[in-house]
């Protein structure tokens, strides 16, 4: 998205009899982790950044050389603090706004890419995917014989 469309989608609402707020979508853009690619002639790896996320909110698959990275959070919205989520050691929420979260990024994998040996780790918020790449046959030359 062109950074000025944001304020020409706010701008066009100032005609109307009531203010409209633009149709960016402000929770897609904040809440999908962006990654970074890189490669060496042995290795791909992808890095992505999931703070606060472990190993066991991240879901990783390979289908057909598509590799998806997702994870889901799931905490519902209560602001009444007599229902706020009491815990049994006396500690109880006073206000609690982190709502449900999921997201889901899809890749395809290059077709030098040794799926068995996909391995995955997540360290400080930060998922690292290894993807080992394999020998592909090199072109050769064959000899064509005159009979």
């Amino acid at each position: 998205m062109n950074e000025l469309a944001l304020f020409n989608d706010l701008f066009d609402g100032f005609g109307e009899d009531r203010f409209v707020l633009p149709s960016f979508n402000y929770r897609k853009a904040f809440t999908t982790p962006k990654v970074d690619v890189k490669e060496t002639k042995d290795l791909y790896t992808l890095e992505m950044d999931l703070p606060g996320k472990t190993d066991k909110d991240i879901s990783i698959e390979i289908d057909r050389n598509i590799l998806t990275i997702s994870s889901e959070n799931k905490t519902e919205k209560n602001e009444k603090p007599e229902e706020a989520g009491k815990k049994d050691d006396g500690e109880k929420y006073i206000i609690r706004e982190r709502t449900y979260s999921h997201f889901s990024r899809s890749f395809t994998v290059p077709e030098d890419v040794e799926t068995e040996g996909i391995s995955a780790e997540v360290v400080n918020g930060v998922l690292k995917v290894n993807m080992p790449r394999k020998l592909l046959a090199e072109p050769r030359r064959i000899e064509v014989k005159a009979c």
